[in-house]
């Protein structure tokens, strides 16, 4: 588990990529937060790590004269970072303060003098106020997935103190100096190359960028940075592309994300906002597999329904029909005739669509009749919600306008047939939609962090998801 893993999407693209974006990310000063805690954990584990290698060597110590020791066996048992802080570097990254640190480390010493004398005991070693100052920068690789690395590094010790246990300790105190100089300067080494260490390895972490979502058999969106990240003293934004897009078959839409800009709100650690651009960008792949068309048949109206698809119910407003094909059944083909076009005001989202209706009569043998052509007109209202890492929703319908395209039957009232569509739609075909948008889309996301206490605002041209984050891996 890494940390900063918000903080990580925000990399840094060549500026030649830039382009309007479809969703776009702010991770507020209360998610830089989250993501600090998080690091502060990651390098605290990392730096029990620490091997401190075993120590030798020579000191005259007076009267005795040369004294030959060793310390080994040195391992830290306990370490502290107790206060931290987080600070961004508008357009390069951020850098990562930690002070008033200590760790403690325990060994074993040995000595040899006046040639014969031997004595061996342990020792503990106290570093208080030791300080790490890093900076870090991001950058995109070249999927429009983040990388991070340490730009610089650098570490103080303050206090340090050392005491020994056991044999002749007072003479290791003798020249305690010498052994605080070798000890420090070992454990300074290899606190920055750690600290490195830990940053390179969230890479591995960050290819988890869910850049490309698939999302059925159909579909998929795309989640790429498209601009450099606008970094600010208090905040990072990320414009991501967030666009649907046919599995196996990247086509661009006649139409482009307009700019929008997100709000200057601070309580959530991270908001998230989908622009109308999106949500037509679905429509248009969908449409174009041909999933938008549906076949109707009796057995999809539920039984409840006084509304049959048969000639005999169609027969009682449209005489002709029970007329030429008594007793048969019916099927209805829905197809949109133009992608289905969203709109997102304040508080209200809309779907206007306009398709045809073909309907026909089963014959004896599974041959299809055609009895008339509809133009079909209908605007629904969508309700959004975030279930998970999901964007889900419902439709209902707002409207039905219909017109005769083509009769097969001769002439009759278009009229007369709008409760039996009426119906139609909402209990067959805006359930069959349902369905499918109750299972949501991704909204971008990494590894194991999830969105808790999201709110929702529907504002002109698009939708923001304000939420704080939750690390449950």
């Amino acid at each position: 588990m890494f940390p900063w893993r918000w903080l990580a999407l925000l990399a840094l693209i060549p500026l030649s990529l830039s382009a309007n974006a479809g969703v776009k990310v702010k991770l507020t000063q209360k998610g830089l937060d989250f993501g600090r805690e998080l690091f502060v954990a990651s390098l605290q584990e990392k730096l029990m790590t620490i091997k401190v290698p075993d120590i030798s060597g020579t000191e005259r110590v007076d009267p005795i004269g040369k004294v030959h020791y060793s310390l080994t066996e040195m391992r830290i048992v306990k370490l502290g970072l107790p206060s931290s802080a987080i600070g961004l570097v508008p357009g390069t990254g951020f850098t990562m303060t930690i002070t008033n640190a200590f760790l403690s480390l325990h060994g074993k010493w040995r000595v040899k003098y006046l040639r014969f004398i031997k004595d061996s005991g342990s020792f503990d070693l106290a570093i208080k106020s030791l300080s790490i100052t890093t900076s870090i920068s991001l950058r995109s690789d070249e999927t429009g997935r983040p990388a991070v690395a340490v730009a610089s590094c650098a570490t103080t010790l303050g206090g340090v103190s050392i005491k020994f246990h056991g044999g002749a300790s007072w003479l290791y105190n003798l020249f305690t100096r010498f052994i605080e100089k070798g000890l420090c300067s070992s454990l300074q080494k290899q606190i920055c190359p750690l600290v490195a260490e830990s940053v390179s390895s969230m890479n591995q972490f960050l290819k988890t960028l869910n850049v490309l979502a698939p999302l059925d058999r159909y579909a998929e969106i795309a989640y790429p940075m498209v601009s450099s990240p606008e970094i600010s003293n208090s905040s990072i934004g990320l414009n991501l592309k967030g666009e649907f897009y046919n599995i196996g078959h990247h086509m661009e839409p006649p139409f482009s994300p307009a700019p929008f800009f997100l709000p200057n709100q601070e309580q959530s650690m991270l908001y998230i906002g989908l622009s109308v651009f999106t949500a037509n960008s679905a429509s248009f792949v969908y449409n174009k597999a041909g999933t938008l068309s549906l076949n109707i048949t009796d057995d999809m109206v539920p039984r409840s329904s006084p509304i049959r698809l048969t000639t005999n119910t169609f027969g009682v407003l449209i005489p002709q029909i029970a007329k030429l094909f008594p007793g048969l059944m019916m099927v209805l083909q829905l197809k949109m005739t133009k992608d289905p076009l969203s709109s997102i005001e304040a508080n209200k989202v809309t779907v206007d669509a306009k398709s045809s209706l073909t309907a026909y009569a089963i014959l004896a043998n599974t041959k299809l009749a055609p009895l008339f052509v509809l133009n079909l007109d209908f605007s629904v209202s969508a309700r959004v919600n975030v279930v998970g890492n999901k964007l889900a929703g419902a439709v209902t319908l707002n409207r039905l306008d219909m017109s005769l395209g083509k009769s097969y039957v001769g002439d009759f009232k278009v009229g007369s047939l709008s409760n039996i569509f009426q119906i139609v739609l909402k209990w067959v075909v805006l359930p069959t939609v349902n369905v499918r948008l109750k299972e949501g889309f991704p909204l971008p996301s990494l590894g194991k962090i999830n969105l808790k206490n999201t709110q929702l605002q529907i504002l002109k041209g698009y939708i923001m998801i304000g939420t704080d984050l939750q690390n449950s891996g």
